[in-house]
């Protein structure tokens, strides 16, 4: 039996990681009120985007993580998110235990240094989640000092999900890759790049910047916004069409 901290585990997480180098992560989320707002759901939209090649799938609440991982081979990315501003991403150590126990292989929690609900530091919760269980940490940052003070709080992964979504930095219109490089630059551990990455000559670019893999969410697997693009192109004729809009607020 693999414990926390064995070589057994170690093993399995760089086997894990390496799995998902130069691929395709794709977060499976629907917004709450949405019809397609249903773990059945989900679960159907992450096995298609499977058979199209991702390396892993994002995956939001224990319901849907633990209806993921019944019938998903890929690792999954877990996170749960309450509310929609400040520390709102897997805020809280219980929630980031929770989203564990559903099946989920690596967490993804606020990695910001803003204060955090239940009071724990970030290495005090990533410290707490390696001691007790087997998953990995993702932290999901909005600048570079976040994913230095997440790398030394011991994150296994860093990623640029919260560029432009915190009061420290402000939103651009495609992904932000200048973040991308300076991460790398910075830290030892694999960076996501994830964050208003619509198509897939920006995810390459993502790639070329040196991230370890990319994450694409609402270009892919949101309809509702896949088509207010289309929509407002046709009726505006304009590049405004693509620029950020409301489905797009959330980190996907």
């Amino acid at each position: 039996m693999t414990t926390p901290g064995s070589t057994a585990e170690s093993a399995g997480s760089a086997r894990l990681l390496e799995g998902m180098r130069g691929g395709l992560i794709v977060s499976c989320q629907a917004y709450p009120g949405e019809p397609m707002r249903d773990p059945r759901t989900t679960t159907q939209v992450a096995l298609s985007v499977v058979r199209g090649g991702a390396v892993a799938v994002r995956i939001e609440s224990p319901d849907d993580v633990r209806s993921v991982a019944a019938q998903v081979e890929v690792p999954i990315v877990g996170l749960w998110k309450v509310g929609a501003e400040g520390v709102y991403i897997t805020p809280t150590l219980d929630h980031a235990l929770a989203i564990v126990d559903a099946g989920a292989s690596i967490v993804a929690i606020d990695g910001t240094r803003r204060v955090r609900p239940d009071g724990l530091t970030l290495a005090q919760t990533i410290a707490e989640l390696h001691e007790r269980t087997t998953a990995m940490v993702m932290a999901d940052c909005g600048t570079l000092a976040d994913a230095e003070t997440a790398a030394e709080a011991g994150a296994d992964v860093v990623s640029t999900t919260l560029s432009g979504y915190t009061s420290e930095c402000r939103a651009g219109t495609g992904p932000d890759l200048d973040l991308v490089r300076q991460m790398v630059a910075a830290v030892d551990v694999p960076v996501v790049a994830e964050g208003r990455i619509r198509t897939p000559s920006e995810a390459a670019q993502a790639l070329h910047a040196g991230a370890h893999a990319v994450c694409v969410g609402t270009a892919i697997t949101h309809p509702a916004s896949i088509t207010r693009w289309f929509h407002e192109a046709l009726h505006t004729g304009g590049a405004a069409s693509v620029a950020r809009g409301p489905a797009d607020s959330s980190a996907r």
